[in-house]
């Protein structure tokens, strides 16, 4: 199979804007920095990364005739506001599992932001207890298993889409269309930096750009403070994606690199380096970041460009994911 038969659900306005940063290239004096839009690429509640993966969920959700999408993630889970969004648009109902993943001392943290949006979209919100992990959780499958003794059919998406085995093809598909902008712009992007956590963004990557075989790094920055978790699960998921759309060989190891120094100690917790970035991008650009994913990449790709590890010569694509509705549960970072 290729990755054009597999049915899409359309979510998106189109391909997702790519524009120059030119103000903070300038500032950094290195290479030249350019952002793709997942935050500007649907109508559905603010859009990102996730919207674009559930595109092809969708179609499998309504072939075995599940009336509820059930999903998890944190407290400000982007992912479960995308899944609230796209209930909404397809008519069904969404069940969402909040679990407190993050030890953040905001007061409003459970009540503003993605989880506003959610209860706003009609989504059944659930706040759970429970640490931070990318893995199946049992207050996810109890959630499944209440929807089906209500007598309705549950479907399961896990974290970020993620861990799922259509998780990865919405981002194969993002490097489809990143050839296709490069073509209109004139320009090649020898390196992509994205922001990984439950993986499936930056594996579909991989695998997209693997079947173009030019010569680009994808280099993922692990926002979960645990990279060896990360990389496993982006390699896993990369894997079985190349596996799933045909790719025709194996995945070198060094087309999967995840490096780390910019999570801090936790998950969903920002960093000097984090809220640095996130104003560095705001009072150069106008473009805003969040403070769990977009400004630990941003920090990592001004690090780069900065120590020469990002030559001068490179355009870089930095892949914004969104988020940005979280920044209303930390505005105590920006004192």
């Amino acid at each position: 199979m290729s990755l054009d038969d597999f049915e899409r659900y359309p979510l998106l306005f189109g391909p997702s804007p790519v524009h120059p940063l030119d103000r903070l290239t300038a500032h950094l004096g290195g290479a030249r920095i350019w952002a793709k839009r997942e935050d500007c690429n649907s109508g559905l509640a603010f859009g990102g990364n996730k919207t674009r993966k559930l595109e092809y969920l969708v179609p499998d959700a309504l072939k075995q005739g599940a009336d509820t999408l059930v999903s998890i993630g944190s407290v400000q889970s982007n992912h479960t506001r995308q899944v609230a969004a796209v209930a909404a648009r397809c008519g069904l109902k969404a069940v969402l599992v909040q679990e407190s993943w993050v030890d953040w001392p905001d007061a409003v943290n459970d009540k503003v932001g993605n989880i506003l949006l959610s209860r706003i979209m009609g989504a059944d919100v659930r706040l759970v207890q429970a640490g931070f992990g990318i893995g199946f959780k049992d207050s996810w499958q109890n959630a499944l298993e209440d929807v089906r003794s209500a007598g309705g059919t549950p479907y399961a998406i896990p974290a970020g889409a993620s861990d799922h085995p259509l998780g990865g093809l919405g981002f194969a598909n993002w490097a489809d269309e990143v050839r296709e902008q490069e073509r209109q712009l004139g320009v090649f992007f020898d390196t992509i930096v994205v922001c990984s956590v439950t993986g499936s963004t930056q594996a579909g990557m991989i695998v997209g750009f693997a079947g173009q075989d030019r010569p680009r790094r994808v280099l993922g920055v692990d926002a979960s403070a645990k990279r060896a978790e990360t990389h496993a699960q982006v390699e896993k998921i990369a894997r079985a994606t190349a596996q799933l759309i045909g790719l025709g060989r194996e995945l070198r190891d060094d087309e999967i690199t995840v490096l780390e120094g910019w999570a801090g100690g936790y998950y969903g917790i920002p960093v000097k380096s984090t809220v640095d970035a996130i104003r560095l991008t705001a009072r150069l650009e106008g473009v805003i970041l969040d403070p769990v994913y977009e400004g630990k990449s941003m920090a990592a790709l001004i690090d780069l460009i900065r120590g020469g590890e990002i030559p001068k010569d490179s355009n870089v694509l930095y892949a914004h994911l969104g988020g940005q509705p979280a920044l209303n549960a930390y505005s105590g970072a920006f004192h």
